[in-house]
Order: structure tokens, then sequence, then C-alpha cells
């Protein structure tokens, strides 16, 4: 299966070099330090204009690793909850990205609740704005997409489990890059305040908390499903360092306090 792209020439170019020019103009902060080696990070999904620099920002300084788990939110109501893709190619401007079968097959034998799903996939924004980023900074690179469309503790915490099983098997090192943006369409100081309840959690590793305070304090993450399976895993795996990057809302690019979305950018080593 080629997986078609879904919202290039609106959340980030269809011209390749204006594409890979962008790219590399939000990641050349970082372009002379040297990478640092993580597990796991989050990074916001709007459009590029809005949350580039965040992206940029953590992705610019880690070593990328040849394979990656992408795990994204569903944010429309058709396909499978957990929705995996096993075979095939995402095409972006800057060409095609094989999906890893291999690992793919082995995060199915570990995690019974994932199901095969081109549907909750195509027209799916969440993990397409990412690959531009990782295809400059990584090529010949190959991943595992999984779209999230639940909230519900249990399954997330089961997924997060098997996907730690299947991370032990594998020979090669794999990066975890969990594609979320934080809380919507309020005004820039409650954003502020509600996100940083939200970001306190991740920052201690706390899967439930996050789950909990989102849905207690209705911060409206998107990604809260894929951050708690990418926690999880990362207190399997007993990772202890987890650091905020970058923080902006859409604001601070618009100049409209009114009516914002928060971006948050982390690395979890």
């Amino acid at each position: 299966m080629l997986r078609l792209p879904a919202v290039a020439g609106q959340f980030y170019p269809a011209n390749p070099k204006e594409l890979s020019d962008l790219v590399e103009r939000y990641t050349a902060q970082d372009a002379l330090q040297e990478k640092v080696k993580v597990r796991a990070c989050l990074v916001p999904h709007a459009g590029y204009m809005y949350s580039g620099g965040v992206a940029g920002a953590v992705l610019g300084r880690i070593a990328l690793p040849k394979k990656i788990l992408l795990l994204g939110v569903r944010h429309y109501p058709r396909g499978e909850a957990l929705a995996i893709l096993s075979e095939g190619a995402w095409r972006t401007p800057l060409g095609d990205v094989p999906i890893d079968n291999a690992f793919a097959g082995r995060l199915r034998e570990h995690c019974p609740l994932l199901r095969e799903d081109e549907v909750a996939h195509r027209g799916e924004h969440s993990l397409e704005v990412e690959l531009p980023f990782l295809q400059v900074l990584t090529p010949n690179f190959s991943f595992v997409p999984i779209a999230v469309g639940t909230v519900r503790h249990e399954d997330l915490r089961e997924t997060g489990e098997g996907i730690v099983r299947a991370l032990k098997e594998a020979q090669e090192e794999i990066l975890i890059v969990t594609s979320s943006d934080m809380n919507h369409y309020q005004d820039d100081e409650t954003t502020r305040h509600k996100d940083q309840k939200a970001i306190e959690c991740m920052l201690q590793l706390d899967a439930k908390g996050l789950h909990d305070v989102c849905r207690q304090e209705r911060i409206s993450m998107c990604g809260l499903g894929p951050a708690v399976i990418m926690l999880t895993v990362m207190n399997r795996l007993s990772v202890k360092n987890a650091k905020l990057v970058r923080y902006a809302t859409s604001g601070d690019i618009s100049g409209n306090r009114k009516e914002v979305v928060g971006y948050a950018g982390m690395t979890f080593a």
C-alpha cells in the first residue's frame, strides 16, 4: 500500500525544495550542536508556520536512528481505535518512506489490541507532518505508524507494555516519536496554565497522572493517548531524564491571544 499525502500544501509546503529548506531553517539552530541520544520525544503536529519551530528544536538536536516508531492521534471518528499499518510506504513531497514490516509484525504480535487499518490513517495529519522533518534529518529511515483513537487507560497501558516487549526483541535502536498538540482554543493565559499541569506530569514520567489531569482539568491535549502509551514505555524501560525543550502557543505567531493552541517539545532519555 502506498499512502499518499493528505495535507501537503496545507500544513506544510507541497514544493520539495521549499519544504526541505523550511525544515532546515527550523532545525538550523541545533545543527552545529552535538546530537543527543534519547529513547523518545514529543513533538507537535500543527501547520509548520505555528508549530514547526517547536518540532524543529526537538528533532534538530536528537541523534536520530534509522528506525522510528511514530505514535499519533486519530483526530477523526473513522477506523480502528489502535490502528497500525504494517506494509507499504508513505509518500511526502520529499519521496517515499518505507514501513518497517518486520518491526510492525513484532508489534502486532506483542500488542493484540493493534488492528491493521488504513482507514484511520488515510486523512490523518498527526503522523504525516512529522515525516518531512525525519526525511531531511535522517534519510533512508523506515518507520511504523500507529494512530491512537482511544483514551481508555487500560488499553493504552496494555499497548505500551506490548511495545516494550517488542523493543526488547529488536536488534536495532528504535526511537519513539510521539505527535501531539497541547490545549486547544482557549485564551493564551488559560492554555499556558493548563499545559503546565500536563507538562509537569510528563516531566515526572507519570502516565496515569497525565491521563487523570487532562480528564479532570479538561486539558484538550489531542495526543493524550499516544503520550500515555509513550510514558508507559519510558517507565518500563527505566527512563529517568525528561526535558522540556521548547514551549509555545499559536498566539506567539498569530498575535491572537484570545484563542490559541499550545505546543510542547520534549525529550525522554
